[in-house]
């Protein structure tokens, strides 16, 4: 049996799984992304995520026949390098030959994409977006980041198309972690919602986010403290995602309105955590920008859920290739 590994990199976790010719997840891990050793300490984060899910599914991880890998930032797939990383860890600018010392460290071929393109070509090939021949993919996490298949082919533009998080949904409005103003994750991103949330509390707003952190032995405000908040009824957590949604209702429906795309797949750690209410309030809040309201796009949540983004940089590994089209539950 081939078995292929993929890894899903990101700002607070490392979801890595290994699955089989058919894309069935027979093993996965997750572990906390390292943030105090730079690019060296992902990668050994990684490998180490990796050997868990390749021991889980019964295999060595040098034994697999590639793995994959999903990485936020400035890519380039021939070398495997990784810049422009900053969602990563902070201050990781410079490119990093992340696919060769990830490559060095299991033993196996390592191929590295956009982690939001492998997440979008899993959702195409295998999850919600099956049915459709154009579809616009939505990752709401720590960042906001967009993937595209056009007439059923990924389209990568000149090679940073789907930087939908980038799009700017109010002029001259906040500044978003990239440095510029208005974009819509400036509003949507779950680490420029941490930074409103804070410059909230010091203004005097009282709210429970961080004490659910805390609680939660948490370092930052993730989807699951912000879930626990909105159960219960904060006050600013429910502002912030209000406001949230609202960028996104705006910015995605503007994507709609020149591409004209026949579904829309809302995923990330936000999107998945907050499930089908918040998917069904942010197409309520594309309507009223849709240029074409009589013919809205299908708007669903991403079916692959949290090994999404694995499950796709899996189909990057070298093997199996023509496996792409197999149905495969995430395990």
């Amino acid at each position: 049996m081939s078995v292929r590994g993929g890894i899903d990199l990101g700002g607070t976790k490392i979801q890595a799984v290994v699955v089989d010719a058919g894309n069935a997840v027979i093993g996965q891990s997750r572990r906390p992304t390292p943030k105090d050793s730079g690019p060296e300490g992902v990668v050994t984060g990684m490998a180490d995520a990796l050997r868990d899910a390749a021991s889980q599914a019964g295999v060595d991880a040098h034994a697999l026949a590639g793995v994959g890998v999903g990485s936020p930032g400035t890519i380039d797939e021939a070398s495997g390098s990784v810049a422009q990383a900053g969602n990563v860890i902070p201050g990781w600018l410079e490119p990093f030959p992340l696919g060769a010392r990830l490559a060095d460290s299991i033993g196996a071929a390592v191929a590295v994409g956009n982690d939001v393109r492998v997440a979008t070509d899993a959702e195409y090939h295998l999850g919600a977006g099956r049915p459709y021949r154009s579809l616009l993919g939505v990752f709401w996490g720590t960042g906001v980041g967009g993937g595209l298949i056009i007439d059923g082919r990924s389209w990568l533009g000149r090679g940073s198309a789907g930087e939908i998080g980038h799009m700017v949904v109010k002029r001259n409005g906040a500044t978003c972690t990239c440095g510029r103003l208005g974009c819509m994750e400036a509003y949507a991103g779950r680490a420029s919602m941490e930074l409103r949330a804070r410059a909230l509390v010091e203004s005097g707003r009282r709210t429970s986010l961080f004490e659910i952190m805390e609680r939660k032995q948490r370092d930052r405000l993730s989807s699951g403290v912000w879930a626990r908040a909105l159960e219960k009824q904060d006050r600013v957590a429910v502002h912030i995602v209000d406001r949230a949604v609202g960028a996104l209702g705006a910015g995605i429906a503007s994507a709609v309105n020149l591409l004209d795309v026949e579904a829309v797949v809302i995923g990330g750690g936000m999107g998945v955590r907050l499930g089908e209410p918040y998917v069904e309030r942010i197409s309520r809040a594309m309507f009223p920008h849709l240029f074409v309201r009589e013919r809205p796009p299908a708007v669903h949540l991403a079916a692959l859920g949290d090994l999404g983004g694995a499950i796709g940089a899996a189909l990057l590994a070298p093997a199996e290739h023509a496996a792409r089209t197999a149905a495969a539950p995430p395990g």
